[in-house]
């Protein structure tokens, strides 16, 4: 079928009848009445009626790389759009560049090439796979164990020399090498300080004396709970995210880092406000401090905290707080997306922390102080030149 319509824009004539084409032909492969919306935002993993898919295409666009209609009754002997995972999954990362190719970039040590396994077939090997399996797992809000559940299906499917893990926990592990994960520090229960540094070995909060445990109440002597291998648990646990490697992502897609230097070499200079590197204070600082502002890569970010509740029971008082993180450097179009948002620090409940957030914020600071005074060094995947950048914060609101 003629696709040459999907490189036209929204609106023209062309795409308008191709959306028409499009879905005339997908609904001859209706499932009771729906097909998958193709979408920019459904990704092909919504089912919808034709006339909804129809009405999203000329109003979202669809998949540039879903040349392939294979979820629509396109035969299989089409050609195929180049794979890396799923196409609606290779669309979702384009603003990064080459997906599978940053990922071996974040870590080299794992093989990210796919392997021969006999009769034509190839296998992706775990870090490349089971990142791919885990992005569809937040876009679908899949459970622990119905992701395991899926890589025992997948382990039935494949032949028997497919490497891939066998449970959530496994899959876990190896994404774990990627270097994005978080810490674990704990906490005083009536928030008076953090169990960190020089505190580290305390049993009890200094100020309010409270055990740093949480307490059995099955146990009849009431000493501090433990779990059924004897481990303690904290009363109170701060999840910190560091900031460092997370930087360091930023500039290992060449896009992205071409992007990250938008608000030096991209930006129109009208006296128009269209982002916040147009406010008078931000340019006020970039005066004060002529080095930071020399370099284009140097990191801005904007700060923002506030609560949610994490069971969605609206009657539930219970508080957790993040705290995110805002990367100015981007385009406006970019900037605020739920892909260039950074997790800085989860503060746990049921309560909120209130003026004690600052004891939470203790490692988040001391980081950016660091990263301030000495920076970081960082390889600009645009340039292929490593460079130290530094970082500056601007709190909008918390």
């Amino acid at each position: 079928m003629d696709k040459s319509w999907m490189k036209k824009k929204r609106g023209y004539r062309e795409y308008v009848e191709g959306v028409l084409s499009f879905v005339k032909f997908a609904s001859l492969h209706a499932r009771g009445g729906k097909i998958l919306c193709p979408c920019t935002k459904c990704m092909n993993l919504n089912l919808v009626s034709p006339r909804v898919a129809q009405a999203h295409l000329w109003t979202n666009g669809m998949l540039g790389s879903y040349t392939h209609w294979k979820f629509h009754g396109e035969s299989a002997a089409a050609p195929t759009a180049p794979e890396c995972g799923s196409s609606h999954v290779q669309d979702s990362h384009e603003q990064y560049g080459d997906f599978c190719g940053m990922l071996y970039d974040l870590c080299p040590t794992h093989e990210m090439a796919t392997e021969p396994m006999g009769q034509g077939e190839t296998a992706q090997q775990p870090a490349e796979a089971i990142v791919v399996l885990f992005q569809l797992k937040t876009l679908c809000g899949w459970m622990n164990k119905s992701f395991t559940m899926l890589l025992q299906v997948l382990m039935d499917m494949l032949p028997s020399d497919a490497k891939l893990p066998k449970d959530h926990y496994e899959a876990k592990k190896i994404v774990r090498d990627l270097g994005l994960g978080y810490e674990k520090i704990h906490a005083c229960s009536d928030d008076c300080m953090l169990f960190w540094k020089e505190n580290v070995k305390l049993e009890a909060c200094p100020c309010c004396k409270k055990s740093r445990w949480k307490t059995n109440e099955a146990s009849v002597t009431g000493n501090n709970a433990s779990s059924s291998k004897g481990k303690k648990k904290a009363a109170k646990i701060l999840r910190w995210f560091p900031l460092k490697p997370r930087l360091q992502r930023l500039f290992l897609s060449p896009d992205l880092a071409s992007s990250m230097k938008w608000h030096v070499n991209g930006r129109t200079d009208n006296r128009a406000m269209r982002h916040p590197i147009d406010l008078d204070a931000r340019k006020m600082f970039d005066t004060t401090h002529l080095q930071f502002s020399y370099e284009p890569r140097n990191v801005r970010l904007g700060l923002a905290a506030d609560w949610f509740n994490p069971f969605g029971i609206m009657s539930s008082t219970h508080s957790t707080w993040p705290v995110m993180l805002v990367p100015y450097n981007l385009p406006p179009w970019l900037c605020m997306k739920r892909s260039s948002l950074i997790v800085a620090l989860l503060i746990p409940g049921p309560t909120s922390p209130g003026i004690a957030i600052d004891v939470y914020l203790q490692p988040f600071v001391e980081e950016l102080r660091e990263l301030w005074d000495v920076g970081v060094e960082a390889f600009d995947a645009s340039s292929k030149k490593c460079t130290p950048i530094v970082c500056g914060i601007d709190v909008d609101h918390t």
